[in-house]
């Protein structure tokens, strides 16, 4: 809003600025723009006054014929018609950001643009939605599992907001995990929802410099209201990171406080579940098993795959 606050400053100010040119070449104009908001201060102080003889047909017809005067000394003078009218980015709200009670076109479209900015994505989903998907990487048990993936994740964006869910997408190396979580992100953004993407090596070192850093409470505190707080949370590549004590008590404090408010977190790694359990906790592994979705994607590298065919 400050944005639209700027937009219509800087409209003034150039609306000003050509009144000015307009004024130092036609002075009768000046005089004949004055004479509009006397008439009208007329017209409301009779109205004020409860007399009946007001005519406000004569009001209009003066205000029509003073409109049309001001067009043609501007033509006259080789200014456009409507050189002082005000200009707006958007003529559909005027720069409000707002259409009635109703968010404009051009709102939803810079909120978009800010929720991409803020969630670490905005070149991952470049070519990322459901629609780019293929299946010809897959073959047998593998293209199932893969379609029943898809199936979950396209219902997630379906019922968002609706039904508290969880994903945790595990399996081998390069066959879609990623591509999967990028996409539900991709169309949650595109609906005003908040995004928040990390990969689990990006993540943990944050929260890290956040907690040991030079960061005060404050920035942790910002920081984990995000964290905890947004719409929904990718954390992607889990298992990469160095993990100790403290990165398996941080992951468990962020999806225990993601499910305490009802916010949906999508976890994609090539950790079994096995690996899950021995690698971070046995509540951490009670949590994601009791709490999430599983879907398992196993096969052939799908990036090797495509260097190999040339394909994108």
């Amino acid at each position: 809003m400050n944005e639209y606050a700027g937009i219509r400053d800087r409209h003034r100010r150039e609306l000003e600025k050509r009144r000015s040119e307009v004024y130092a070449r036609i002075p009768a104009l000046r005089q004949l723009e004055q004479q509009t908001p006397s008439l009208a201060v007329g017209l409301l102080r009779k109205r004020l006054l409860e007399d009946s003889s007001v005519d406000t047909s004569s009001f209009r017809e003066t205000a029509a014929r003073i409109s049309r005067r001001r067009v043609e000394l501007l033509e006259e003078n080789g200014f456009p018609p409507d050189y002082l009218e005000p200009a707006w980015d958007c003529p559909d709200c005027r720069d409000t950001g707002y259409i009635g009670r109703e968010k404009c076109h051009c709102l939803r479209k810079r909120e978009t643009a800010i929720l991409y900015d803020q969630s670490n994505l905005e070149t991952l989903t470049e070519e990322s939605d459901f629609s780019s998907l293929s299946e010809s990487y897959y073959s047998g048990e593998e293209l199932r599992q893969f379609r029943h993936a898809r199936r979950v994740c396209e219902l997630f964006v379906k019922e968002f907001g609706k039904n508290h869910k969880n994903i945790y997408l595990y399996g081998t190396v390069g066959t879609g995990k990623t591509m999967l979580s990028v996409c539900v992100a991709k169309a949650l953004l595109e609906a005003g929802r908040s995004v928040l993407y990390f990969s689990a090596s990006s993540l943990f070192d944050r929260l890290a410099d956040s907690t040991f850093g030079s960061s005060s409470r404050d920035d942790l505190r910002e920081f984990t209201s995000d964290l905890y707080g947004c719409d929904l949370l990718i954390i992607d590549d889990l298992g990469t990171e160095f993990t100790n004590a403290f990165v398996a008590s941080q992951l468990f404090t962020c999806i225990s406080e993601r499910d305490l408010n009802r916010k949906p977190t999508i976890i994609s790694t090539n950790l079994s579940l096995r690996e899950l359990q021995a690698r971070y906790s046995d509540r951490v592994f009670s949590r994601i098993t009791s709490s999430y979705e599983i879907c398992k994607l196993t096969g052939r590298d799908i990036r090797l795959q495509k260097r190999r065919t040339g394909r994108r």
